[in-house]
């Protein structure tokens, strides 16, 4: 197996754009319309978000990001980052790579002394909801940009040592 590469990116990257465009596809094909939660390039830099882009052979793969919440934002406490963009284009399923970008994500969202990391994904994204159990994330009630809609799932894990 070829080791994943992970760099820091920005979310206006060329190949984060490619790949947001292919995770925002997939979106439609389940559920009749991509991802509309707001989001812009600077919610996703240092030291208030992070976007990375995992990459094998030089080959963009694999995404992920978080950005932080304020805590008087419904359903978020003070410390929480949102997971974001977690995706892997098809080719690179079932190699470990989204849970080697998850277990970054966490790394870096916990050494900028943020607390706990937050997800909302759809009920139809089985694959994903089976990652963030076993990865230690807990369901939670609904919260966030899509708290009224049916098929949202929501997780939640604590970032602090020991946690």
């Amino acid at each position: 197996m070829t080791e994943l590469e992970i760099r820091r990116s920005t979310y206006d990257d060329p190949d984060a754009a490619k790949l947001i465009n292919e995770v925002q596809q997939y979106y439609a094909e389940l559920y009749g319309r991509p991802d509309v939660a707001p989001s812009t390039p600077a919610d996703f830099l240092l030291p208030t978000g992070l976007f990375l882009i995992g990459y094998v052979d030089g080959t963009p793969v694999t995404t992920g990001a978080w950005r932080l919440h304020d805590a008087d934002e419904p359903g978020y406490v003070e410390g929480d980052v949102e997971l974001k963009r977690m995706y892997v284009v098809p080719a690179a399923q079932g190699r470990g790579h989204a849970r080697t970008i998850l277990a970054e994500l966490e790394r870096t969202a916990r050494a900028e002394g943020h607390r706990r990391m937050v997800l909302s994904t759809g009920a139809l994204q089985v694959a994903a909801i089976q990652l963030y159990l076993s990865s230690g994330y807990e369901l939670v009630p609904p919260f966030g940009f899509y708290r009224d809609k049916s098929l949202v799932r929501c997780y939640v894990k604590p970032l602090a040592a020991g946690a």
